[in-house]
């Protein structure tokens, strides 16, 4: 007979306690937590028809009354491996679900994350799980991220292989238009960038979401992903940004003060760091590209380059560069007095 979502609910939360060998529920637990889970009290009658159909068919739920203490008796599984749900969670798993589903809820209440607020409440439904109503987590974002009204279209269109219409406008370049077909998304440094494949040059591109100002679904065929495994297409950058062409790794040596060191041991820049001999000094392997500086020049000035020499060269031009600013506002300012 058709199940109703609250008996298919209430299904969910017994068939968990029944195969929990981890802990035995009479009657009276099976009330209260089938109550707690659901929001509203539930009453004996309730569950005992409950276990009842459960032992019928289709389920024909193997569900067993064992007496302890010479009173009561706690309802379970013969088998324990048992489920009315085949691909139903074991007890661990959904103790790590619903941690996943706590994180994941932070997000909810942002308008254009509506995908993920469907996907928490399947969850939720799929597997009895309710995320915790304290506040325990933080995660850092910025809501007011221009693009991120464009995330959930983009993940749609890249999981479904549909192909894009992007208008995309670079910081000082002209607006353009590029048919591209979507491959991998990721965040960095509080933003998203999409990867991308731009139909014209055939080349995978990396497109911010912030400088997306619009995109609509394509009729062009999609064309399939073989140039790259997005598994390890950042295993050799800091950051998104892979130069194109036959850029190798090079070792960039960084010492650092005795103060930010131990700062840097226990947050690697990248995972390819390396301890040196020399004192406050690592090593790291990668291609060079405009993240790696930015990330130098964030620990300034507690860091300084050794090697290689040509990274060493534009890093000092740059802090040249940097404080003839300072210099001529100082010196602007005591021409003025």
């Amino acid at each position: 007979m058709p199940v109703n979502k609250n008996a298919y609910l209430r299904y969910q939360i017994l068939d968990q306690c029944f195969s929990n060998n981890r802990r035995r529920y009479n009657i009276d637990d099976l009330i209260a937590l089938v109550s707690e889970k659901l929001g509203y009290n539930i009453s004996l009658r309730q569950i005992r028809e409950d276990i009842a159909n459960l032992r019928l068919a289709p389920y024909y739920a193997p569900i067993k009354a064992t007496t302890y203490h010479g009173k009561k008796c706690f309802y379970h599984y013969a088998d324990s491996s048992f489920s009315i749900f085949k691909n139903e969670l074991t007890t661990e798993e959904v103790t790590s679900l619903r941690s996943t589903i706590d994180m994941l809820n932070r997000y909810r209440g942002i308008p254009t994350n509506a995908w993920l607020e469907e996907v928490i409440s399947n969850l939720e439904y799929r597997f009895g799980v309710k995320a915790n109503s304290e506040n325990l987590i933080s995660f850092e974002q910025n809501d007011m991220l221009k693009g991120l009204e464009h995330l959930s279209g983009i993940i749609d269109a890249t999981i479904n292989h549909q192909t894009l219409s992007l208008s995309y406008q670079s910081f000082g370049a002209e607006r353009r238009l590029i048919l591209a077909s979507p491959y991998y998304i990721k965040q960095y440094n509080g933003r998203w960038f999409l990867f991308a494949l731009n139909h014209h040059n055939s080349k995978i591109e990396c497109y911010a979401l912030d400088r997306i100002e619009a995109f609509q679904l394509s009729d062009k065929a999609f064309i399939k992903n073989q140039l790259v495994d997005f598994s390890s297409y950042f295993d050799e950058v800091i950051g998104v940004s892979v130069p194109y062409g036959e850029v190798r790794a090079e070792e960039f040596v960084l010492r650092f003060s005795p103060k930010r060191f131990p700062y840097v041991v226990s947050k690697p820049i990248h995972h390819s760091q390396k301890m040196l001999p020399q004192p406050y000094t690592i090593c790291i392997k990668v291609k060079p590209n405009r993240e790696l500086a930015q990330q130098v020049f964030s620990f300034i000035p507690d860091v300084e380059v050794l090697a290689p020499e040509w990274f060493r060269n534009e890093i000092r031009d740059k802090i040249k560069d940097n404080l003839q600013k300072y210099l001529s506002m100082h010196n602007d300012c005591t021409d003025n007095k």
